[in-house]
């Protein structure tokens, strides 16, 4: 990392401001360079994070813009080495010509992610919290947000190096005692290494137990809308989008494919999937999209079952039990509310979480939304931002997992300590993963080129 690199900070549109990004050894000199202060010394003798009004000059010298510039030295800075920024008006032009000069001074165009990366590998951040970064530039729902906020804190951080340091202190009690054996140094017992494996697995357990919902709450709720042909699937789909999406007629078996949308509802960012209406039929295209709809229910975290409120029929009450076995969260939707005043009951056991709506006139969207806020509350661990949310971290956290009861295995079976501590040290590897300790260099570049250019 002995180069200078920038980039345009913001996207490449015309906005109010545009933000010129630079981070190296050469960073304050170049961006002196291409600066001319409005009045006083030149930015490279200014104070750090002191904004300086002047111009930003093109290759020729020429001036290009009325901005602010700042600059900040190492280490105290967002990657950990000198920096600057330009603060212009929000022209890609503009910023065009900046970066030419920029580049006219020996400085080359960033890549994705790579201020950030610059960050992990000067120990600004660990990896879990650069990845963060990412999360909550792509934060679609504000619950997003806070739990990648939380993340880059180092709240999660804190919590998996809580478990790292309670093994790093089993290991290291029983090779103190195994290396210094004339030193008083309590003795290492097996009660010791089982009370702290049992602790150990007990809190990997729990964290990775939140994967399920980190997938969710970045990724988005898959939410299957199923039944049968004119229950009013795609009109819900349409309703809820607040735009077309998918065609409408009266003609059963319209919809013959899945239609995907994504929406936020309840405060949660749902993956609408419009299903075929599912029913027997001999139409060989039709049974193709019964069967793709079959699937999504199979898939989804959360299926709307829609129902004509006019009446009730045993299709209805048969994919009201298919849907029970295959989604984990179901809410009933009595669909056409403005077509009557009072839905079926439902035969004994077959009662179900039931919302009435009309997608012609819009009543009941707001109770469908707040049944759906209902089915994902929000616990403390996504509040706290403690919660995994991609593969990677459940993959090490999972390995780590299974190597902690691997060990307590091993000792309920009479195996030595010496030998246990291997799975010990595994599941410490394993978690040196999960925040950067321990990555291999072509894991660390796959994580960042999922990062925009500037960040």
């Amino acid at each position: 990392m002995q180069d200078t690199i920038a980039a345009v900070a913001t996207g490449p549109v015309r906005a109010a401001v545009g933000i010129l990004r630079l981070s190296g050894p050469s960073a304050i000199a170049a961006a002196s360079a291409v600066f001319q202060a409005e009045r006083g010394r030149p930015l490279d003798a200014r104070e750090d994070r002191k904004l300086t009004l002047g111009w930003l000059l093109d290759r020729t010298g020429r001036r290009v813009d009325q901005v602010l510039a700042t600059v900040s030295r190492a280490p105290h800075s967002y990657t950990g080495e000198d920096t600057a920024e330009f603060f212009c008006h929000g022209s890609p032009a503009v910023l065009a010509l900046g970066l030419e000069s920029l580049f006219a001074q020996g400085v080359r165009q960033a890549g994705p992610g790579e201020f950030t990366r610059r960050a992990f590998l000067n120990g600004k951040l660990d990896l879990m919290q650069a990845e963060a970064v990412a999360d909550l530039v792509d934060a679609e729902t504000e619950e997003a947000a806070r739990c990648a906020g939380g993340q880059l804190s180092g709240a999660l951080s804190r919590r998996v190096q809580g478990v790292y340091d309670a093994l790093v202190d089993l290991s290291a009690h029983f090779h103190a005692v195994l290396d210094y054996p004339d030193e008083d140094i309590d003795p290492f017992g097996a009660q010791e290494l089982a009370q702290g494996l049992a602790r150990a697995e007990a809190d990997l357990a729990a964290l990775l137990a939140t994967y399920r919902r980190g997938k969710l709450l970045v990724g988005g709720i898959p939410c299957a809308i199923v039944g049968r042909p004119n229950a009013g699937k795609s009109s819900l789909l349409n309703a809820l989008l607040g735009y077309e999406r998918a065609i409408v007629t009266d003609i059963p078996g319209t919809t013959r494919d899945t239609v995907e949308e994504k929406c936020t509802l309840g405060g949660h960012l749902l993956r609408l999937i419009d299903t075929a209406g599912i029913r027997e039929s001999g139409d060989t295209v039709e049974r193709l999209g019964v069967e793709r709809s079959r699937r999504a229910l199979e898939e989804a975290e959360l299926a709307l079952v829609l129902c004509d409120g006019r009446n009730v029929c045993p299709e209805d009450l048969e994919l009201l039990r298919l849907a029970r076995e295959k989604a984990p969260q179901v809410l009933l939707v009595w669909t056409k509310a403005d077509l009557w005043a009072a839905p079926p009951a439902l035969p004994a056991g077959e009662e179900a979480a039931a919302v009435a709506v009309s997608s012609k006139t819009g009543s009941g969207l707001e109770d469908l939304e707040r049944a759906i806020a209902g089915c994902f509350p929000t616990d403390a661990a996504q509040e706290r931002g403690e919660m995994l949310t991609n593969a990677r971290q459940a993959e090490a956290a999972g390995r780590a997992l299974e190597l902690v009861r691997s060990a307590r295995a091993g000792l309920e079976a009479g195996i030595t300590p010496d030998a246990l501590l291997i799975d010990v040290e595994g599941a410490m590897e394993a978690l040196g993963e999960l925040t950067g300790r321990n990555l291999r260099e072509d894991v660390t570049a796959r994580i960042f080129s999922r990062f925009c250019v500037g960040k």
